[in-house]
Order: C-alpha cells, then structure tokens, then sequence
C-alpha cells in the first residue's frame, strides 16, 4: 500500500548514480558510482519517475524516451532535476542512459534492492518472472521537498506516470 501522498515530505532517500562526464562516452568507461541523497533536492522542484528495470520493454521504448525528448518543457515549468529510478546496479542504469542519450539531463538513479520503493509502498515483486523485488512503475513531483503529485501505475503500461501526465501536473 502507497505510504506518501500530496503535501508530504519527501521521505529522505539515498541512490547510487554514476555521474555524466565526457569520458563515458568511450564505450570502455565505467564511471564510479557515487550517492545521491533527497536532502540535496532541498530548494529544487524534482520529478522522480520510477521503472521495474533498465532495457526492459515498456520502460525502454515507452516510459524513458518520452522524458528525455519533453525534457526542454520540464525545463520551461521550472524542473530543475528529472531522474528515473530503477532497482537496478548503478552501472547498469549508467549503460542505459549512455544507449537512450541521456547524458546529463536526466540522473538515472539505482534505488538498491527497491528498499527506498518499498519504504513507499512502492514496489513489485517480480520474482515469479526471475526479476526480484523491483521498483514499481510511479512518479512523484517534488518542490522543496514537499510531494505534489504522487501517483503509482494501476496496471501495467505508462499512463499516470508518463511524461504528458507529469508535465500536466506542473
């Protein structure tokens, strides 16, 4: 069951990223991953969208894309960070973000073992597919660390946490 509605604060969290640098573009670089705390979001309006896994099919062709090419119109309302969030290793979200292009523009954030996502009552448990416990499909705008959209796919498919959803809610 969801935990965090509208007019929270945003439960403190804290992800592994490997940071954007010039260097990744050589496919031999790997990065090193590093933390990312909510705290650091104090003082900025965040949109957090979260995916079961990297590379899979609705994520990869469906839920990713459509925020990295509005990324100028989050930029227009006033986002300062976008991140997608998966329970997968930070080098792997790192990969993912090489192959879409994402770059800088969008922090592609490991939420290990979804243990931030369960502390929401958002994850899934994807072990009967061979995934293990992940993070549910969602998305969450935050402004000062204060929630003001939070919402969880009710079924599969991008709807509710998609980039047109989002961007109406700002």
């Amino acid at each position: 069951m969801v935990s965090i509605k509208v007019g929270d604060t945003l439960p403190q969290g804290e992800f592994t990223h490997v940071p954007y640098t010039a260097e990744l573009e050589q496919k031999l670089a790997c990065g090193m991953p590093v933390k990312l705390s909510t705290d650091e979001w104090k003082g900025k309006k965040v949109v957090i969208f979260a995916v079961p896994g990297a590379f899979t099919p609705t994520c990869h062709t469906n839920h990713l894309p459509p925020y990295i090419e509005k990324f100028d119109e989050f930029k227009a309302k006033g986002v300062d960070v976008i991140a997608v969030l998966a329970a997968n290793d930070p080098f792997v979200m790192s990969g993912w973000g090489r192959f879409e292009g994402v770059k800088d523009k969008i922090l592609t954030l490991s939420d290990t073992n979804a243990a931030w996502s369960k502390s929401l009552g958002m994850s899934i448990d994807l072990t009967e597919r061979g995934m293990g416990v992940r993070t549910a499909r969602f998305a969450i705008i935050v402004d000062d660390l204060v929630v003001k959209y939070v919402e969880i796919e009710p079924a599969p498919g991008v709807t509710v946490s998609s980039a047109e959803a989002v961007l109406s809610k700002l």
